[in-house]
């Protein structure tokens, strides 16, 4: 989960990626905030208009109509790959969707089909309607295929996420069929691609993400290679063409992300769990202390300690998270978001 981008960011993101952006009207201030929660947030979902023409779609998606105020999105994706902003905040466009599947975005894992509708999607989600008919016949151009791609990427590089927070309406709810004529796997294929590279207006970020070799280990599981390469097991099968997850051996080489920049990836959900005394630890500390996040009296320290915890918890809590989701142990997402330099 993540605090909502400001309008400024969520243009500068868009930009930095390559995006042509118009800002329709009074985007900036359009929202449905009086009639429910707007974040923490999650990840994109990808609509298609069922509709045809860009002023009138665009038209539709800010005002909505009587029974569906709007906006309708965040943004609307034309033919030619312009993004026409018009919400910013709470939006009428997920409605409620399968809680499981909110799980399975959070961790970026493979997505279950969804059964329930039990959970506010609005207030968790960027939402994209692409203009399209939805017929199956009504053909989605390369460039707004690419203007798709740009936009999910740079949501998630600016949160920290992976592609596996980026879905399909028809992923989040069972009662939606959209988007019809692409697939989502496909997009977040795009997606991966694009975040292994770097935001680039002349696309040339939509190349194979930089990889590493790792050699298995006994004991491995994909699970736990995502972990520690700050990924997810749905990139890992992608990069490596896995047909059976479940059967690595010992002394297998797997292409794995390379490290992005400089910055430690993510050493597992158990790490911290062992009370480490690591380097790790010390620099991670020192990051929260740059972030105005700490608990500590002194230090810090290569030995984890409450006071390691203590300042963890104020970081997640900075970064919109609450209760039991801020309760001080790393997870992945508010470790890449913290960017702790290699050590």
């Amino acid at each position: 989960m993540a605090t909502p981008l400001s309008a400024d960011r969520f243009v500068a993101a868009l930009e930095a990626e390559g995006v042509q952006v118009v800002e329709v009207d009074d985007w900036r201030d359009h929202n449905r905030n009086h009639k429910g929660a707007w974040g923490p947030v999650n990840g994109v979902i990808i609509h298609h208009t069922v509709t045809s023409g860009t002023a009138s779609s665009v038209e539709l998606c800010y005002d909505g109509y009587d029974e569906l105020p709007g906006p309708l999105c965040h943004g609307v994706i034309d033919k030619d790959g312009v993004v026409h902003l018009v919400g910013n905040g709470r939006a009428n466009h997920a409605g409620t969707g399968d809680s499981d599947v909110l799980s399975a975005v959070v961790n970026e894992s493979a997505l279950p089909r969804p059964t329930a509708n039990d959970t506010d999607g609005n207030a968790r989600f960027y939402g994209f309607e692409c203009i399209n008919l939805g017929d199956g016949d009504d053909p989605w151009p390369a460039a707004q295929l690419d203007a798709m791609e740009r936009v999910s990427a740079a949501l998630c590089r600016a949160h920290g996420w992976d592609a596996g927070s980026v879905i399909g309406h028809k992923e989040w709810t069972n009662t939606k069929i959209d988007p019809v004529g692409f697939a989502m796997s496909d997009m977040r294929d795009r997606v991966a691609a694009r975040l292994g590279g770097h935001p680039d207006a002349d696309g040339g970020g939509n190349s194979r993400p930089n990889t590493t070799t790792y050699t298995v280990q006994p004991g491995d599981t994909l699970t736990t290679i995502a972990e520690s390469h700050a990924t997810t097991v749905d990139r890992l099968v992608s990069l490596n063409g896995l047909t059976d997850p479940n059967a690595l051996r010992p002394g297998q080489e797997l292409d794995v992300p390379a490290a992005g920049n400089s910055y430690e990836p993510f050493p597992g959900a158990d790490f911290f769990r062992k009370a480490p005394n690591s380097p790790v630890v010390t620099a991670m500390g020192r990051r929260l202390v740059e972030e105005g996040c700490s608990a500590y009296s002194q230090g810090p320290g290569p030995q984890w300690t409450d006071a390691d915890r203590q300042s963890y918890g104020a970081w997640q809590r900075k970064q919109g998270f609450s209760g039991s989701d801020a309760d001080g142990w790393p997870g992945r997402v508010t470790w890449d978001a913290l960017k702790v330099p290699h050590s």
